[in-house]
């Protein structure tokens, strides 16, 4: 079993639920899968999510879904916090339990039903994890373009550009993978995590629209992307360094969980 400090979470081999909020979410997938996950996806997430609580992020994530780890796509889009998100045109299969939900760049996306002024104008953040960039320019997470718009985008040729609550958006480096993210909690600008390291964007907040937030396009009409996912979260600010470690493990162990 596990010890757990403040700070730290020590991993261990054999199941027990140790966390409620892991417990309710692991039996809510099971439920929507119609059998039981295997004990190492489940440690993978109790870990995880007692992870979160110890580094003081777990509070800030406000829509989230695992989008790996599950049996079936309707486990997969069960969420971890907030509302479902509502499935635009996915298959069963688009789904991989190791490497998570493939768009088609054209038609297929989720509605994460979460708003982009569910936050406040300085109190956001946006993070995906990244398996398969995909070839088409578009959206990985969205509310829109222009004045008080969040989104992390994918332009050829792997591109990373991003905004939170502006219209001036960061431009970054050409090797987008793994886990990128976006938190703005100050009016002067937001840090963009890519690439193992974050970066600050100098850009004034804007008034907010009211647009909800989607996955793998911009508001379901338009930059859908042809990337693969594995995870996505929506929330308030947060430390960005500490939740690339907590969900590239999450990840990494799910992979290795998986026969």
């Amino acid at each position: 079993m596990t010890i757990y400090v403040p700070g730290k979470v020590t991993l261990r081999q054999t199941w027990q639920p140790m966390d409620p909020d892991a417990a309710a979410y692991i039996t809510a997938v099971e439920t929507a899968d119609g059998q039981a996950l295997e004990e190492k996806v489940k440690i993978a997430i109790d870990n995880f999510v007692l992870g979160c609580k110890a580094d003081g992020i777990w509070s800030a994530i406000k829509a989230s879904c695992i989008l790996a780890g599950a049996r079936t796509l309707a486990g997969a889009l069960v969420p971890l916090i907030g509302t479902a998100p509502t499935n635009y045109n996915f298959v069963a299969g688009d789904y991989d339990r190791e490497t998570g939900l493939l768009g088609d760049g054209s038609t297929k996306y989720l509605d994460s039903n979460r708003a982009n002024n569910a936050e406040g104008q300085n109190d956001k953040h946006l993070a995906i994890y990244l398996t398969e960039p995909g070839v088409t320019s578009g959206d990985l997470i969205s509310s829109g373009v222009g004045g008080g718009h969040s989104r992390l985008t994918f332009q050829i040729p792997t591109i990373l550009t991003a905004t939170i609550n502006t219209s001036s958006q960061y431009v970054g480096s050409t090797t987008i993978v793994d886990f990128i993210a976006a938190s703005r909690s100050s009016s002067s600008g937001f840090d963009v995590r890519e690439g193992g390291q974050t970066y600050f964007h100098s850009s004034a907040t804007q008034t907010l629209p009211t647009s909800n937030i989607s996955v793998f396009s911009r508001g379901g009409t338009t930059f859908f992307i042809d990337s693969r996912l594995a995870f996505y979260s929506i929330g308030e600010a947060l430390d960005l360094a500490l939740f690339d470690a907590r969900v590239t493990d999450l990840i990494n162990a799910i992979g290795v969980a998986i026969p």
